[in-house]
């Protein structure tokens, strides 16, 4: 049974509109996933978080093996009941920790050993064992153990990568257990398009139900980004959905939307929501700024977010100016609502067959 479906294709571009189908419901895409690496989006209750539209969200694998571990989840009932989020989850293999914390990592063929961020503990994680993690949280989507090459590694250290990413996804494959939930493989290959081929080339033999395009958004810039990701899309099967990882800014989503890109997760909304930082459709507003003050209108005019509906600008910069917690949970949950009627948008114009126009009139400073 195929559980991704292209609804529409947009005429001038790549983009498409589709169906993903979970075991906790089906997911409008092109998606935006915001991001609760430890089982909570920051600041942002379940109910709330629905609110913004959000369908889908991300954990982390790395983080939840580390506390409080599969078998305290488990007996709580899954990581559906743990996080009161009823809805599709995806969780991140913990390869990307290999990148993000490689001072605290030992990598060799068959897997990595951290050394804990939290008390320095010995940890192992390799595909076996990531794989049994995911299966045991219960999640809808589970993602391949990688290995995500630094920007600017020597190309004999990428091919190593790639190759490692390569082995550990066909052994994922291979332990992997529970039949109600998707497995997803991770290309890796950085900006080598030779590299970016062969790995999405023998994944693709493999076969997976969806495939993501993973080591980008790491200091590579933006050109250099939509280049290997349009380059990568092209080796991906048109019947299962693509996922670009960690990525992004407003602008990098529509740009990567074009390549045929579905599936997006990123903390920005979050953690720039958490610097009073706001996204909005006439461009950003740092709501710390003292014209702010005495403001009454709301972050963005017309918004429909809780926030909005609710708050002043003035009163929202007073809460930051006061370290009160409402501040940060005010623009995080704006941030959020932006994003979904992004996505919402994308997914409007696509099947108008309007979004190669729309997405070029779009003119917004990240």
């Amino acid at each position: 049974m195929e559980n991704f479906e292209v609804i529409h294709k947009d005429s001038s571009s790549s983009a498409r509109a589709g169906l993903l189908t979970t075991a906790h419901g089906q997911v409008e895409t092109p998606v935006f996933m915001p991001v609760g690496t430890a089982g909570a989006v920051k600041g942002i209750t379940p109910a709330h978080l629905k609110e913004t539209g959000a369908s889908i969200i991300l954990a982390n694998t790395y983080h939840l093996f580390l506390r409080p571990g599969a078998e305290a989840v488990e007996k709580i009932g899954g990581l559906h009941k743990f996080m009161a989020w009823d809805n599709p989850i995806l969780t991140d293999s913990g390869g990307y920790q290999v990148f993000s914390l490689s001072p605290l990592v030992k990598i060799d063929d068959d897997g990595v050993e951290f050394a804990s961020h939290i008390d320095g503990a010995k940890i192992y994680l390799n595909s076996d064992i990531a794989t049994q993690v995911q299966n045991r949280l219960g999640v809808d989507i589970a993602m391949c153990f990688d290995q995500c090459a630094a920007f600017g590694a020597r190309p004999e250290e990428v091919q190593k990568a790639v190759e490692r990413s390569i082995r550990w996804a066909k052994r994922c494959k291979e332990v992997h257990t529970n039949p109600k939930q998707l497995l997803f493989a991770i290309v890796q290959g950085g900006i080598d398009l030779e590299l970016r081929s062969k790995c999405a080339l023998e994944l693709v033999k493999t076969g997976f139900d969806g495939y993501a395009i993973g080591g980008l958004s790491v200091g590579e810039g933006h050109e250099n980004m939509i280049k290997t990701v349009t380059h990568t899309t092209k080796f991906l099967p048109e019947n299962k959905p693509r996922y670009l990882m960690g990525v992004g800014t407003p602008h990098d989503i529509i740009a990567a939307v074009k390549t045929g890109i579905d599936m997006f997760d990123c903390v920005l909304p979050t953690r720039n929501g958490r610097n009073a930082y706001a996204f909005t459709f006439n461009g950003p507003v740092h709501l710390r700024n003292n014209e702010h003050i005495s403001n009454s209108e709301p972050i963005e005019a017309g918004c429909d977010c809780y926030s909005c509906r609710n708050f002043s600008r003035g009163a929202v910069r007073h809460f930051f100016n006061s370290n009160e917690m409402l501040g940060p949970i005010l623009v995080s949950l704006h941030n959020l609502r932006f994003y979904q009627k992004l996505m919402a948008k994308i997914r409007l114009t696509i099947k108008d067959g309007n979004f190669d126009n729309w997405s070029k009139e779009f003119i917004i400073d990240d």
